[in-house]
């Protein structure tokens, strides 16, 4: 399904939702047109029978980070800076933050760049698989600017301050060799392995229970923002909604006839 020429879609019937930013010509750089394919999206997945949702570039780039033609524009045309953190504010900001909270799992199949807010993108989802050749950058200073796309937020979490406080104040640019060893990315794969083990990744999520997964996913999330206590009570009642689905029956069914469960999402 083509949502506009900027973004595809595809669920199949195993459950798994994938999101193609297909504007190569552009390296997927995070454009008005982009942004607004992904929420819609967003908009038909949530209306599915999803269980997982992976974000992809087309044409050897994951996304190559922010919109400088929209920036020149701005720089030529005078655009007043107000107006320009509107208009951030009506894009980047409203999908980074849709993202962080979507309901379904999502994962990130980041082959080739993914800078500036395209790795905020990536880091966004919920896993980060990675190909040997992809690189990372928050590369903001490059051009003059401070971090947006939510760095500031999802970057330490992920890598710690200090790391975080390093990759933005050097714009380094890195391979998937360090993005691994500081933890930015779950998982790297070979080139000519990549789409195989992505699959297989995916298809270990959505062969699981899709109730129970969304929950535990959520509370993983929202964890570092809460005392013990609050987590605590907060999982006792996801557990109460889950114990009462059919799933949870097949699961029980399943470990005690020595079987695979086969989830329904019911």
């Amino acid at each position: 399904m083509a949502l506009g020429d900027a973004v595809l879609l595809d669920v199949d019937e195993g459950g798994a939702a994938t999101i193609t930013m297909n504007q190569p010509e552009r390296r997927n750089a995070f454009s008005a047109e982009l942004s607004a394919g992904i929420g819609e999206a967003f908009d038909e997945i949530e209306g599915s029978d999803a269980r997982c949702v992976v974000l992809e570039g087309a044409g050897g780039a994951f996304s190559a980070g922010g919109d400088i033609e929209r920036m020149k524009e701005g720089i030529e045309n005078d655009v007043p800076a107000d107006e320009r953190v509107r208009r951030l504010e009506r894009s980047t900001n409203e999908l980074i933050a849709r993202l962080v909270n979507f309901p379904i799992p999502t994962i990130a199949a980041v082959d080739g760049p993914a800078v500036g807010a395209g790795a905020n993108l990536a880091i966004a989802c919920d896993v980060q698989l990675a190909s040997e050749s992809s690189v990372f950058g928050f590369v903001f200073r490059q051009v003059g600017l401070s971090v947006d796309a939510g760095t500031s937020y999802l970057l330490p979490r992920i890598v710690g301050e200090n790391v975080a406080k390093e990759l933005v104040l050097t714009g380094d640019i890195f391979g998937a060799d360090r993005a691994a060893e500081i933890g930015l990315v779950n998982h790297v794969y070979a080139d000519s392995e990549f789409d195989d083990r992505v699959g297989e990744f995916v298809e270990s999520v959505v062969s699981g229970p899709p109730i129970a997964l969304r929950h535990a996913n959520r509370l993983v999330g929202e964890g570092l923002e809460k005392s013990l206590e609050r987590a605590l009570t907060d999982e006792a009642v996801a557990q109460g909604i889950v114990f009462d689905t059919a799933d949870h029956e097949e699961g029980v069914r399943a470990f005690l006839e020595d079987r695979d469960p086969e989830f329904e999402g019911r």
